[in-house]
């Protein structure tokens, strides 16, 4: 189960809508070995697709430099589907390597960037296994 605050999932569905039509991505950090998920970190869509994502080497790089000197781990990995459902792609499920982490799909396809709910689901993706997993909203941890 992954369980986010209000602020974190609200960060990632405003990142989904803002980039829509193309695809938005992002890590959301949080403190090693917590399962926490707390410093959302958008990224820029290096692929400038409405259909595939690609993390800016560069960009991931200095991500993970960041988060090793602040003892964080990527808890979940983000992105949104622009014209299809929140669920893995073969594409997205071969890209998955970080075997701990969460795997967030926003979809944007029925509102685009206008008001209106999204579908927001969580996975996990292991050795191409993938295994949808519930999330909770919370206000805050505790």
């Amino acid at each position: 189960m992954l369980t986010l605050t209000e602020a974190v999932r609200d960060q990632v569905v405003a990142h989904a809508k803002r980039d829509h039509p193309d695809e938005a991505c992002g890590v959301i950090a949080g403190p090693e070995g917590s399962d926490r998920a707390e410093r959302v970190v958008e990224m820029v869509n290096a692929a400038g697709s409405p259909t595939f994502y690609e993390f800016d080497s560069g960009e991931l790089l200095s991500l993970y430099k960041q988060m090793w000197d602040r003892d964080e781990e990527p808890v979940v990995i983000y992105h949104s589907h622009t014209a299809t459902e929140a669920y893995p792609s073969r594409t997205d499920i071969g890209l998955a390597s970080e075997p701990g982490a969460h795997y967030v799909l926003v979809s944007t396809r029925e509102h685009g960037n206008s008001d209106g709910p999204v579908e927001f689901r969580s996975y996990r993706i292991i050795d191409g296994e993938v295994t949808e997993e519930e999330v909770t909203i919370v206000k805050e941890y505790s």
